[in-house]
């Protein structure tokens, strides 16, 4: 629960102030000895902790996911393997994967998305990271619309999707190779564009580098840029720049 919601369900009469004072006293971790699970994360952010899956042992994975699931009735992971799913899956059945963008979740029926996010590709090899950066903001609440493969060797693709494009707070653009598009979609919005360079290319690419020297050397304006296939670290971003869009019309 975050701190407004809290602090109104109190003005509201939905929840006694000893119900919040004890949701406020809680530890801010729970200590599980191998990791500290931030519990008042949400309160201070806005945002629960996200797990990152790759790297876990089966047991720790299961029973950081299953603490968190508890607590905040939804939990989202990043990077999980098909072997991980099982693991996972075997403790909370209705958990959910997608093998694309490696994304593991139990996310609330409730939820109501807002706003609106374009997520854009330069190529199909990109819709990977694009995949975990749609995914993670309609996990955060907001509203994901999906163009892909509109990459700049093609630019008559981009500019039939403009208008589309244009109606978004927040535009996310994700691009291998050269990692133009970025640049190309900061010229013709008049929203924040979040770049994402992806690790698609040849050699000379460097895993990525390329597109990230490009997408950081951008004569654009408005174009941010995070690391190398991050597409969560731009998905949770752009939320944030499209709910407090969304707040602040309301």
């Amino acid at each position: 629960m975050e701190l407004t919601e809290l602090l109104r369900s109190v003005q509201a009469g939905t929840l006694s102030v000893e119900d919040a004072e004890s949701v406020l006293r809680r530890e801010p971790f729970e200590n599980l000895g191998y990791a500290r699970i931030d519990s008042h994360r949400k309160i201070r952010s806005g945002a629960a902790e996200v797990v990152f899956c790759s790297g876990k042992q089966d047991e720790q994975l299961r029973e950081i996911f299953q603490r968190i699931f508890e607590r905040e009735g939804e939990v989202l992971g990043t990077r999980a393997s098909e072997k991980q799913y099982q693991v996972v899956r075997a403790q909370i059945p209705q958990v959910q994967y997608d093998p694309v963008s490696r994304i593991l979740k139990m996310e609330s029926q409730e939820k109501q998305r807002r706003g609106l996010i374009t997520v854009c590709t330069a190529g199909t090899a990109d819709i990977p990271v694009a995949e975990e950066a749609a995914q993670t903001a309609e996990f955060l609440g907001s509203s994901v619309r999906r163009i892909y493969d509109i990459g700049v060797s093609g630019l008559h693709r981009l500019l039939a999707n403009l208008e589309e494009i244009q109606q978004a707070n927040c535009i996310i653009a994700v691009a291998g190779m050269e990692g133009a598009l970025a640049s190309v979609l900061g010229g013709l919005v008049d929203k924040p564009v979040i770049a994402v360079p992806t690790s698609v290319g040849y050699g000379a690419s460097m895993n990525g580098l390329a597109a990230l020297l490009t997408m950081i050397n951008s004569c654009a304006n408005g174009v941010a840029v995070v690391n190398i296939d991050n597409g969560y670290g731009a998905g949770y971003i752009a939320s944030q720049i499209n709910l407090l869009g969304v707040n602040h019309e309301g």
